[in-house]
């Protein structure tokens, strides 16, 4: 099967959240499994300068109004890949979705460029029988399937995070090349704008997203307006839970740490502390147990849950790293807390890779309290890494954390802890729960062997894609 997925970002070239993580893995998955498998991504800098340009595959006078726009032909290590290449769109340093000005244009060059690969192919005549797209950058990939000429493949959209739907003014239809019959609830119209999510979902052949829990969640309450829509489609809706590219994250041989280890020698794990403490001027305390975030600090996070509870935790013993940026209130609340709790409280603003590697190679707790989450990759990793995740009960974190409880504990399938309302009080019960079972050394270590020898490989996510393929009927390719 030819399958071409389209996506804004790729680690370890440009990535702001867990879609540049996935897009690195599942591709690859699948390709391992017999798919035939590329990625169009834009043309960043970054990865321009990492990758060799094999060829051009398609080339274009104007596309969006940005100009001159060609799409090439490259290969990451183990993925071929077509980079859309429109410097005036895309030639530009840091997040990709930091300017805002052409940003639906933008990403609708790109979206047009998947849609034109699936309908003519490429120039040595490759075409996929399947797009794939994902999130709100590539919502109208099936709009300009639909509306256009020629061949149709069929179409998927994966939602990553539905509180990002793409929403852009109605004024814009013309720049975007929509015809104006488009702009209906069965097209692109999302309540008087453009809905680049919402166009995706109405018009995809079949929908996924990332776990189970999420699926059903954004079906009912929590769908940002497009529950009814979601319902409505549930029969061609599919939760797929992403996985853990092992290739990066492995404690047994990840570049990042001073001392590897695995499931058969847990006890290599421990130099890994000190070394961390030190960096984030944390006291060397070998006894305080270590409870860390690396997180956006938004909203939906419930970093400010983990606020309410920094006392609490250090009365009791502990100590807290974060890792993370976002709003600065956020920010400044925890540079505070830290100011507070010299030695106990430490806080890195922004993100640094080879940190969080070593935070997770640390931490004796993950703290993962979000009010929303598809499905979190930081629990995932927590676990593989021999850290325990304490998550709030919600999308993938109820999927892929069993929390402590006297039955789990008793038949051994516990790897974690979980609360269920969104407030300073529950966490710091669970919290407590966490604190109660770290006195027990041999109960801890009983959950953290669970935790590290679950499978979050990408093997069983991608044969469930395989299989949503596979239930789309046959096009006239």
């Amino acid at each position: 099967m030819r399958v071409l997925f389209v996506a804004s970002e790729l680690f370890p070239y440009v990535k702001v959240g867990g879609l540049g993580d996935v897009m690195a893995a599942l591709p690859r998955a699948l390709r391992a499994q017999g798919a035939d498998v590329r990625l169009l991504v834009p043309a960043y800098p970054a990865l321009r300068a990492a990758v060799e340009v094999q060829g051009v595959a398609a080339a274009f006078p104007d596309l969006m109004g940005g100009g001159a726009a060609r799409i090439l032909k490259a290969e990451a290590p183990g993925l071929p890949l077509y980079l859309l290449d429109q410097p005036t769109f895309f030639d530009r340093p840091g997040n990709p979705y930091a300017f805002t000005d052409d940003l639906a244009c933008r990403f609708a060059a790109l979206a047009w460029a998947a849609a034109h690969l699936g309908r003519a192919g490429d120039a040595e005549g490759w075409r996929p029988q399947v797009l794939h797209g994902h999130d709100w950058p590539t919502g109208l990939m099936p709009a300009y399937v639909v509306y256009g000429e020629g061949p149709r493949p069929a179409t998927v959209m994966t939602i990553h995070n539905i509180a990002f739907p793409g929403r852009f003014p109605a004024a814009q239809l013309k720049d975007l090349q929509l015809p104006s019959g488009a702009f209906t609830p069965e097209g692109v119209e999302f309540h008087g704008d453009i809905g680049f999510l919402k166009a995706g979902l109405y018009l995809a052949d079949r929908l996924s997203t990332v776990s189970p829990t999420y699926a059903r969640e954004i079906q009912h309450a929590d769908g940002y307006g497009l529950e009814g829509l979601l319902s409505h489609r549930r029969d061609s809706f599919r939760g797929i839970l992403n996985g853990v590219d092992r290739t990066v994250w492995n404690p047994a041989r990840d570049p990042h740490l001073v001392s590897h280890y695995d499931l058969r020698h847990p006890a290599r794990r421990g130099p890994n502390r000190p070394v961390f403490q030190r960096r984030m001027g944390l006291e060397e305390d070998p006894a305080a147990p270590l409870f860390t975030a690396v997180s956006r600090l938004d909203p939906l996070k419930g970093l400010d849950l983990v606020l309410d509870n920094v006392d609490h935790i250090v009365a009791r013993g502990g100590q807290l790293a974060l890792i993370g940026s976002g709003e600065l209130p956020a920010e400044a609340a925890f540079r505070q807390a830290a100011r507070r709790h010299p030695g106990r409280v430490a806080v890195h603003i922004g993100y640094d890779e080879a940190l969080a590697h070593q935070a997770f190679a640390a931490a004796d707790v993950i703290l993962v309290p979000s009010r929303q989450e598809p499905c979190g990759l930081t629990q995932l990793y927590a676990q593989v890494y021999g850290a325990l995740p304490l998550v709030r009960r919600t999308g993938g974190l109820a999927d892929t954390v069993v929390g402590v409880t006297p039955a789990t504990l008793a038949d051994g399938s516990a790897t974690g802890f979980q609360f269920n309302v969104a407030s300073g009080w529950a966490l710091g019960e669970a919290i407590n729960t966490a604190l109660d079972l770290f006195a027990d050394p041999l109960a801890w270590r009983q959950v953290q062997r669970r935790g590290m020898a679950t499978d979050f490989g990408w093997e069983g996510p991608a044969k469930a894609y395989l299989a949503l393929y596979a239930t789309i009927p046959p096009k006239e390719l």
